[in-house]
């Protein structure tokens, strides 16, 4: 059976990485190795079963958070109006750095991809949580695959019905992107690339999926020049953890933070090449680093947008 039916996305087996044999539009097999995948609730499970227990205790704890900070409502509008306004009005200013990400994103790179391609783009949501970037560009008309662990109605996968776009929902996990190679026009982490547990191996398979001259994009993760104060970061936000919660939340080995070392690095390994840019999010944001200085703190995070590409051969 044709999977276009159900998704514009040629999906493959995530174990393998071989073609799946359709047998519905919601069941797919894979005729090497013999697993099952299916669409349950409108989301596609590509989450392999022997990497579902080894993220549960992550996903468990991230989706506890999540739940405590009062994330997600009842009402349509709040993920519709998604990210700029947050009509619950309890992370307000998370909310406005955001907007301005996805401002920087949509006029730096959607809009000139749009005019040089002339036709919709498939784009992956990666770390797409409660898909409110796959819905906007959704209503921009592209072809959109939101990809997330998480799968609860709220803040996760399963917010879906929420939206009045059309998009892809899948569930899967970044080292393992159940699509055939060079299909994909964009992938962007969406505040999600910092979760990985290898950056190169990730990277990798990102670039596995994108055309030859496919981008990948990432989004609202904490960059730094010197890796000590991202440790130090990472060291402050485990003991809140874990006085709030009860737990540090430090389930995976992820690297929570990049450097600019970090990247050359990357790029140098995998033949990439980066653009950097930095939105403008406000006055008093642009003084932090200076305030910190002058106070003796920590270097503070910086939030850019990074878009990588292959080096031309």
């Amino acid at each position: 059976m044709d999977n276009h039916l159900e998704s514009t996305f040629e999906f493959a087996c995530p174990s393998c990485r071989g073609p799946l044999v359709w047998e519905s539009k919601e069941k797919a097999c894979c005729p090497a190795d013999g697993r099952v995948y299916r669409r349950e609730a409108g989301i596609w499970r590509f989450l392999l079963p022997e990497r579902w227990e080894y993220y549960r205790q992550f996903i468990e704890e991230y989706e506890c958070v999540r739940k405590t900070e009062g994330r997600g409502m009842d009402d349509p509008r709040y993920y519709r109006q998604l990210p700029f306004r947050d009509i619950s009005g309890r992370f307000t200013a998370d909310w406005r750095i955001r907007s301005r990400s996805f401002q920087a994103l949509e006029e730096g790179l959607i809009v000139p991809l749009e005019a040089s391609a002339n036709r919709p783009l498939k784009i992956l949501d990666l770390g797409a949580g409660n898909c409110w970037l796959t819905n906007r560009l959704a209503q921009r008309g592209h072809q959109v695959a939101a990809v997330d662990l998480l799968t609860n109605a709220r803040d996760g996968l399963g917010a879906r019905p929420q939206y009045q776009t059309r998009f892809t929902s899948i569930q899967a996990e970044f080292e393992r992107l159940p699509f055939i190679d060079d299909q994909v026009d964009l992938a962007i982490f969406n505040a999600s690339f910092h979760y990985a547990e290898d950056y190169g191996s990730v990277l990798r398979e990102t670039v596995r999926v994108l055309t030859p001259k496919g981008q990948l994009v990432l989004l609202d993760s904490p960059v730094y020049n010197d890796p000590t104060s991202g440790d130090a970061m990472v060291r402050e936000r485990e003991q809140i953890y874990q006085q709030k919660f009860g737990f540090p939340s430090n389930a995976l080995s992820s690297l929570n933070f990049l450097t600019y070392s970090q990247m050359d690095e990357l790029a140098d390994r995998l033949g990439l090449e980066w653009e950097i840019r930095e939105p403008f999010y406000g006055i008093r944001w642009a003084l932090r680093p200076l305030r910190a200085r002058l106070t003796g703190k920590r270097e503070p995070a910086r939030f850019l947008l990074i878009t990588g590409r292959r080096l031309e051969r």
